[in-house]
């Protein structure tokens, strides 16, 4: 479905963010304070407009609040970012999702509305980490503060037994919610479903419980 955006900031984290929005098909509004960002980016997205994102003048003028959602994706200037949260939020924009440059800079973003905050760095690294760390795990992604998906090729020592025996959700209190195969996609699979080599399991989880699986797995190895 097709959506309004506003990114602010065409640092490089919302400069390629505006991009991949504008590639899905979605409409969007690039905004940044810097004449040469705007101009860098204006090829690739809706529109793209030069404006101080702490005036609110500035973004009624633009329509932020008649948007989809806006992402705040500055960084170098918390004040700024932590100015221009709050303003989107007193407009009345739906979903403002706020990039957060460390901890307290993120709790401070919670406590004046954003409704998501993000470390892309520091989220990557780990999708990083987690792939290195054990060759089975194609992906793991935090969905959010708790919950995380990973998709894991099924070990061998799982081979030939089914879901029930397995017991996912018993040990590790992590749900199957799918399996991919050369075949094609098991989105409902059942207890005697039977997993076998080059099956992907997409797996749901709290974060520690997704843990719990991934450091069984590393003593099974």
């Amino acid at each position: 479905m097709k959506k309004q955006y506003a990114v602010i900031g065409m640092g490089r984290f919302g400069h390629a963010l505006a991009i991949a929005l504008a590639q899905m098909g979605h409409e969007v509004l690039a905004v940044d304070s810097n004449e040469e960002n705007v101009d860098e980016i204006s090829p690739y997205v809706t529109q793209a407009a030069q404006a101080d994102s702490t005036d609110e003048k500035a973004l009624r003028d633009l329509g932020i609040q008649n948007l989809d959602c806006v992402i705040v994706a500055m960084t170098s200037d918390i004040q700024s970012s932590i100015m221009t949260t709050l303003l989107c939020k007193e407009m009345g924009v739906g979903m403002v999702v706020s990039k957060a440059a460390d901890e307290m800079h993120a709790k401070v973003l919670k406590r004046i509305g954003a409704d998501r905050v993000v470390f892309p760095e520091r989220d990557m690294a780990v999708r990083v980490a987690h792939s290195l760390n054990d060759n089975n795990i194609l992906e793991h992604l935090n969905i959010s503060l708790n919950y995380s998906i990973m998709e894991l090729v099924v070990p061998e020592q799982w081979f030939k037994k089914s879901i029930a025996k397995l017991e996912l959700n018993k040990r590790y209190n992590v749900t199957i919610i799918a399996i991919c195969r050369q075949r094609g996609l098991n989105a409902s699979p059942r207890g005697d479903d039977i997993v076998d080599a080059g099956d992907v399991m997409i797996i749901v989880g709290q974060q520690k419980d997704i843990e719990k699986l991934e450091k069984s797995l590393d003593m099974e190895r």
